[in-house]
């Protein structure tokens, strides 16, 4: 898969931008603040419906104007495909596909897939379980659309179970079949979940051992680890048990929606045990996983962002990085870095095609 073309109009700080992609390895260089990872997230953007950094639609328009429009011209499996983002103060974001427009944003997921490794994924480390739920599910789901259906239809059910929780604090009531038949959908909803995280888990987990120790040199042992309440029990059963804490509490407080995942480093967790540069082998090694892994499941290279690496990495594991796309199942990559030299001295050793281009105050 290709991304040939970029257009961007009114996207955060660019009025009017275009780009052209002839190179395998595309770099925007510039100083900071002139837009290098905004261009990078309006690539995010088409593939995945919303910004990596900033989800909240509204404030990646423009300071000084009322809309943006993203433009992506693609070459995917010898096809076409032009995707369109437009986004309109107080009106609903539009995707559109070939000029059709997607009625769920969600069947737009996984059509494009991406990886981007930025340093805001320390986050996944430092913050708390709903990133690393994030993380798990986005894999997933970018080549599995049953499950991206379930786990929407999963927090719909949780959110009505949720509202009928605070009705029965502020009314002073209680109805226990209309809380059976949220159990009952939860459950059945929550349960083949758990399932697929799981078995993702167990496939992931060597991909991700094996770019780590490549990173490091094999240096030390690392670890990821599913925690599930269902692990010890059918939620269904969960649900029972923990009703009188629920109703108390006025939310749903055993689901899948708290599972978490545990990243582990010598057996320690590496939140607590992990240096910073074990810490940031660590994050470079899942999201070179999750390349693997979605390459493997969809069939597809999906286009790989580097966001800043240079600044926030030793020159080893750049260099590693880099070095990486002259491995075959590599396709498409862009980077940011504030250096142009440096990041052209890197580009060369890699003997693939690249591009430099220099963006200025804006």
């Amino acid at each position: 898969m290709i991304l040939q073309s970029l257009s961007l109009v009114n996207y955060k700080n660019f009025e009017a931008e275009a780009f052209a992609f002839d190179a395998k390895i595309n770099c925007f260089v510039g100083a900071n603040g002139v837009g290098k990872t905004n261009v990078l997230d309006a690539i995010y953007h088409l593939s995945f419906g919303k910004s990596y950094f900033n989800p909240i639609t509204s404030q990646n328009i423009n300071h000084a104007a009322d809309f943006f429009v993203i433009e992506g011209q693609y070459q995917k499996e010898d096809r076409e495909e032009k995707v369109v983002i437009s986004a309109k103060k107080g009106q609903k974001k539009v995707i559109k596909r070939n000029a059709k427009v997607y009625e769920r944003f969600a069947d737009h997921i996984g059509f494009l897939p991406l990886v981007i490794i930025s340093p805001a994924d320390r986050d996944l480390i430092t913050e708390g379980s709903d990133l690393r739920r994030k993380f798990m599910d986005g894999v997933i789901a970018q080549s599995d659309k049953s499950y991206l259906n379930s786990l929407m239809s999963y927090n719909k059910i949780l959110s009505q179970r949720n509202a009928l929780l605070k009705y029965f604090a502020a009314n002073n009531t209680f109805d226990a079949d209309s809380l059976e038949v949220y159990n009952e959908q939860l459950a059945g909803f929550g349960s083949p979940i758990f399932e697929k995280r799981k078995a993702f888990i167990e496939a992931f987990t060597p991909i991700f051992q094996q770019r780590y120790a490549a990173i490091s040199g094999g240096a030390e042992t690392v670890a990821l680890s599913y925690n599930s309440a269902l692990s010890q029990m059918p939620l269904k059963h969960l649900l029972t048990n923990a009703l009188a804490k629920d109703r108390t509490l006025q939310y749903t407080s055993v689901g899948i929606h708290k599972d978490d995942l545990q990243f582990q480093i010598k057996g320690y967790p590496v939140k607590k045990f992990g240096s910073q540069g074990q810490q940031k082998s660590y994050l470079i090694a899942l999201k070179l996983a999750q390349f693997d892994f979605i390459s493997k499941e969809s069939g597809v290279q999906p286009l790989l962002l580097l966001d800043d690496i240079f600044d926030k990495l030793d020159a080893d594991r750049v260099g590693h990085i880099v070095g990486l796309v002259n491995e075959d199942h590599f396709g498409q990559i862009f980077i940011s870095d504030t250096h142009p030299d440096r990041t052209e001295e890197v580009v060369k050793k890699t003997r693939q095609s690249y591009e430099l281009f220099h963006l200025g105050a804006r």
